[in-house]
């Protein structure tokens, strides 16, 4: 799969499975691109119903120009943050992830790169850190990338995992298909029934309630990521 941003010509053909209804992992398909990919595009360029290309294509420069061509040096922590402590840290963080509904594996990938200087660690890195073998760190990374809490970044041979800081906002969107879908079949259940039955009404009201929850949620992320320009 091609890494990198997105062209504007795949910007128009994001824009062109959006108009069409096709899910955020058909139109990665059919540009090559992880789903992540498509669903992190469309989230901080106006949402599924808000997306244009011009516009997106537009964002993506400006946001290109105030990048700065290179990072500052980051601090040395403070004494009192000694590699003991912060390894507790992030432990605790894994564990409270994990209460919380994450898997525990998945958990642990994500604070570790979390708690990276640079959001930013290779497959060996997180394997070594973590005393776990590739494979579980292979899994666990194909979960997060899928509900776009992170993404794939190649570095010469090397392929780095990455997280943004925005990742909440990606993963709180990324979540939005899914609610999408049982507001979907919920309908498709009301109609079914009919909507003079107590079956056909549940499945109304909770296809309405998801409907308008997803709405909500979308343009809440959307004012954020206004606000944030």
């Amino acid at each position: 799969m091609p890494s990198g941003r997105l062209s504007y010509p795949e910007r128009q053909r994001v824009a062109a499975g959006l108009a069409d209804g096709l899910s955020y992992a058909e139109i990665g398909r059919r540009l090559g691109r992880p789903k992540s990919t498509v669903i992190r595009e469309v989230a901080r360029n106006g949402g599924a119903h808000g997306y244009q290309a011009d516009r997106a294509e537009q964002a993506a420069r400006r946001r290109a120009r105030r990048r700065a061509p290179a990072a500052p040096p980051v601090p040395p922590p403070r004494a009192a943050a000694d590699p003991q402590t912060r390894s507790d840290f992030e432990t605790r963080f894994a564990q409270m992830a994990t209460q919380t509904g994450m898997p525990s594996m998945m958990a642990r990938v994500l604070i570790c790169l979390f708690t990276a200087e640079s959001g930013s660690r290779t497959a060996t890195e997180l394997a070594a850190r973590l005393r776990v073998s590739p494979a579980s760190v292979s899994k666990a990374v194909g979960w997060l990338e899928e509900r776009g809490m992170l993404r794939r970044e190649r570095n010469g041979r090397r392929e780095h995992y990455l997280i943004e800081n925005d990742v909440w906002q990606q993963a709180w969107l990324a979540s939005m298909e899914g609610i999408a879908q049982w507001a979907s079949f919920t309908r498709q259940g009301a109609e079914l029934f009919g909507g003079d039955t107590v079956v056909g009404t549940r499945l109304r009201t909770t296809s309405q309630w998801l409907q308008h929850i997803r709405q909500d949620m979308i343009e809440a992320a959307e004012h954020w990521r206004q606000a944030a320009l």
